[in-house]
């Protein structure tokens, strides 16, 4: 189940980090509109792989993946577009992906 759930955020963070690059592409880069749709499509996608997590929770749900989103950003941006983060940003990924462990994987009565 830790799997599937870890998984599953790995793959809505490809959908939502790349789908918002995409917009930004055909927006910012002038790339045009089929990457401003391919992104609105994975926006949408993004979406839906959310509803596949284990826990039922909207709201732990979305929580957690604030987290998983700010360390995919950084990832993205280093494997994507050469960015270059500095030890403030590794660090406030790192708090933030244990703010994900503590909210999806602790122990709950």
């Amino acid at each position: 189940m830790l799997l599937r759930s870890v998984l599953l955020f790995a793959l809505a963070a490809l959908f939502e980090i790349g789908g918002a690059w995409l917009v930004w592409q055909g927006i910012r880069e002038h790339r045009g509109w089929i990457w401003i749709g391919a992104g609105v499509i994975a926006l949408g996608l993004y979406g839906f792989v959310a509803t596949l997590q284990p826990d039922a929770e909207f709201g732990r749900i979305l929580a957690a993946y604030g987290g998983v989103f700010v360390a995919g950003s950084l990832a993205w941006g280093m494997l994507v577009d050469g960015f270059r983060p500095d030890r403030f940003d590794v660090i406030g990924a790192l708090l933030c992906l244990a703010g994900v462990a503590v909210i999806m994987y602790a122990p709950r009565g």
